[in-house]
């Protein structure tokens, strides 16, 4: 076919062109074949190039085709998650020049109710590839172990001066060899990349970090390993400077200055995302407000600034830093409802009846001047003490009212301590302990409820849209479960009633043996399905409630905007239009409305991730402040049971260490599935989590956050569990368990002391 010549070709009729030639086709072809000549020839450059990025050609300048060099089965890389959809590139790409390599947009299959397994960024496919329009799509067949692709390790050097990468990621087993250290040094923390196509070649080294121990790595290697975009873009932060110079306009908003709104958080908070104010109405109830940042004043969708917002899904909190869902000057200041100052807030009124019953609700925007920033520990100090304002007074009258109705309700009360760790001015570990649990984090935690559920259902009396905080209940199969795990301490459970949050409470109130509670805690709590945001409404289980919705936190979560947008439709809550070229509307976008359920379920995938990241930093700092103590016997209490052995984590510290089977002694340990329990075949010896055990330190791995314990002796059990083990040591017993490590179990980690 010979193309007309009527100057440069659009990007059909170059792929036109290319899959219709009989011969190879370069740039100089597709010049000659369009008649281009002089600054045409410029902008045919730079039309391949893009084309080569939307990954219509793969870019190689001497013959352009369809994606070259993409078999219809291979493996890719994730590199980005958009509006949940995953988009990745060739897992070996090696262009010829500079040229970035085809990027397919990943087709997830479906499971259960519509939702997708969760991939993240780095994870590796093997997919179906396939054209779609302009674009090209993959479908995955499987997912694939993980590679040494982008990872972080530390950099060590053997006797014969050969460079090895051992991982900072425990799940990864072994170090890589290092083809090109890249000025890095031995002891270093590196970011690699594959050195070639082959795992062979080997990884170089791509950057230094510096110390691997230093206060900001633990949180840096959480950051690299779980793909959580940190650097704003340019445009994002000068879209953010420019909204934080929005005028804040009286209209259309309620004036609150007058009211004594307090904010109660941490005492290291940098953002406050909501206040609270209550005063009795004489009839034995309250009239309270809960005020809350208008981050969609400042957020408009369809702008970078939402897109970022909308990738990041929510802030996430590390001891030494935040990694924010906003920029700073939004986040930290503009947004954040600071003492003294003006702030554009939502408004949400309550009226709480006498029995505790929220019985009216409204919402408005409004302008609030904050009374004052108290933390948590001095709010109930000065309760305490009896010489608390009148306002904090309030406060507390009003959340007994609001507890009371809470208990009734009956939702699911697991104890699940949280850890805290205490960095000092130099960001080295000063303390690491159980974060205490006083009535002025219950008060502001039942308020921040009672607001979510008058969002939730505002919404629903409106037939809008709302992305609910669903928490379904625990599936028939993990009942059964439970059932047999039960069964084995000689209690039953009806399967048949009606499953209810009350119906663990009773069961944990009715054991009495704290070591006993402590297993069945652990149970019921893997009985538990993970909560997740959805445009479809299944309630919330674990808070016994109808209606649910997360409204309280825009500025640190992407659902709490949408119900925020939500609100401002629902309600005409608009605000005139803003000057300058910020996008004009603060509501939902036909997008928003369009794509919603796909939008909570990349939020709920990126809440995974962060909660995921900030474990395996607290991990890391446990195991960096235990390093000095390896030898050292420890207080624990087991939380999980493998055939390979068992895991326990020191009370009042936490993180998770291994025993393996293989330091058990002589005797045969085996499995017994139904109690999740080790049974030594000789003695009756019982494992089973819960269990309180005296362990010595025998591993402890800042790097990776691992820990490994070793029994003291073989009479290491604090509480030894008379004859109730003896009975039980026969049932379900599988040989999984057989005496020393099994072939396929491998503990990773330098410096192992023995004692």
């Amino acid at each position: 076919m010979q193309p007309k010549t009527h100057g440069l070709p659009t990007r059909e009729q170059i792929l036109e062109f290319i899959q219709t030639s009989d011969k190879v086709v370069g740039k100089r072809e597709i010049a000659k074949a369009f008649g281009l000549k002089g600054q045409e020839k410029i902008a045919l450059k730079k039309r391949l190039k893009d084309m080569a990025e939307e990954g219509l050609i793969d870019g190689k300048k001497t013959a352009y085709h369809r994606m070259g060099g993409v078999p219809k089965v291979t493996v890719l890389r994730v590199m980005d998650i958009e509006d949940g959809e995953p988009f990745a590139i060739p897992d070996s790409w090696q262009p010829d020049d500079a040229t970035p390599p085809p990027r397919l947009r990943v087709i997830e299959g479906k499971k259960g109710k519509g939702r997708h397994p969760a991939l993240k960024v780095g994870d590796r496919i093997l997919a179906r590839t396939e054209e779609a329009g302009r674009g090209w799509k993959a479908h995955v067949m499987k997912k694939l172990p993980a590679r040494t692709d982008g990872l972080m390790g530390v950099v060590e050097i053997d006797r014969s001066g050969k460079g090895w990468l051992a991982p900072v990621d425990k799940r990864v087993r072994n170090s890589s060899p290092i083809s090109d250290l890249g000025g890095a040094e031995e002891g270093q923390l590196v970011l690699a990349e594959p050195a070639g196509r082959s795992p062979r070649a080997g990884v170089k080294v791509v950057e230094v970090l510096g110390d691997p121990l230093a206060p900001k790595s633990f949180s840096l290697i959480a950051i690299a390993k779980h793909g959580i975009p940190h650097v704003f873009p340019d445009g994002a932060i000068a879209e953010a400077k420019r909204a934080a110079k929005l005028p804040l306009s009286e209209d259309k908003r309620e004036d609150l200055r007058h009211l004594p709104i307090v904010a109660i958080d941490p005492a290291d908070a940098r953002d406050h995302d909501d206040a609270i104010w209550a005063e009795p109405d004489g009839e034995g109830g309250y009239r309270a407000l809960v005020a809350i940042a208008d981050v969609s004043f400042y957020v408009r969708p369809g702008g970078e600034l939402d897109r970022e917002a909308r990738k990041r899904g929510n802030s996430v909190y590390f001891p030494d830093r935040v990694v924010p869902m906003l920029p700073e000057v939004l986040s930290a200041d503009v947004c954040s409802l600071r003492q003294d100052e003006d702030r554009a807030a939502m408004a949400c009124h309550l009226r709480i009846s006498s029995e505790g019953k929220v019985t009216k609700w409204r919402f408005t925007r409004a302008i609030v001047r904050i009374a004052h920033n108290v933390a948590y520990e001095d709010a109930q100090a000065a309760i305490d003490a009896g010489d608390a304002p009148e306002h904090l007074q309030h406060l507390w009258s009003a959340w007994k009212l609001l507890f009371d109705a809470r208990n009734r309700r009956d939702p699911l009360e697991l104890e699940l301590p949280e850890r805290q760790v205490r960095l000092d001015d130099e960001g080295k570990i000063a303390e690491i302990a159980v974060r205490e649990r006083l009535d002025a984090h219950r008060v502001v935690e039942d308020f921040m409820i009672a607001a979510n559920v008058a969002a939730a259902k505002a919404l629903e009396s409106k037939t809008a849209p709302v992305v609910y905080r669903v928490h379904e209940p625990p599936s028939r199969e993990k009942l059964v479960a439970l059932k047999e795990y039960l069964a084995t301490f000689g209690r039953s459970m009806a399967l048949g009633q009606v499953i209810t949050p009350g119906l663990f409470n009773r069961m944990l109130k009715d054991v009495t043996d704290e070591s006993e509670k402590a297993q069945v805690m652990e149970a019921v709590l893997r009985t538990q399905t993970q909560a997740y945001y959805g445009p479809q409404n299944a309630g919330h289980f674990g808070l016994a409630l109808g209606s649910y919705a997360h409204f309280t936190s825009p500025i640190r979560r992407y659902a709490d905007l949408l119900v925020h947008r939500a609100l401002v439709d629902a309600f005409g809550l608009e605000q005139p239009r803003p000057a300058g070229d910020l996008p004009p509307g603060s509501g939902l976008s036909d997008r928003d409305r369009e794509d919603l359920a796909k939008v909570s379920d990349a939020i709920s995938q990126a809440e995974r991730r962060a909660m995921e990241a900030e474990r395996d930093t607290i991990d890391r700092y446990v195991a960096a402040w235990l390093s000095g103590r390896v030898g050292e016997t420890f207080d624990t209490r087991i939380t999980g049971v493998q055939p390979f052995g068992f895991f326990a984590t020191i009370e009042g510290l936490g993180g998770d260490g291994l025993v393996p089977i293989s330091t058990l002694g002589d005797e045969y340990f085996g499995y017994d599935e139904a109690a999740q329990a080790l049974v030594g075949s000789d003695s009756g010896t019982r494992y089973a989590p819960g269990d309180r055990l005296k362990l010595r330190l025998g591993e402890a791995n800042a790097l990776t956050g691992a820990l490994k314990f070793e029994l003291p002796d073989k009479e290491g059990r604090i509480e030894p569990r008379g004859e109730r083990p003896e009975k039980r040591s026969r049932q379900g017993r599988t040989g999984q368990g057989k005496r020393g490590r099994p072939a396929n179990i491998r503990h990773q980690g330098r410096g192992k002391q023995k004692r």
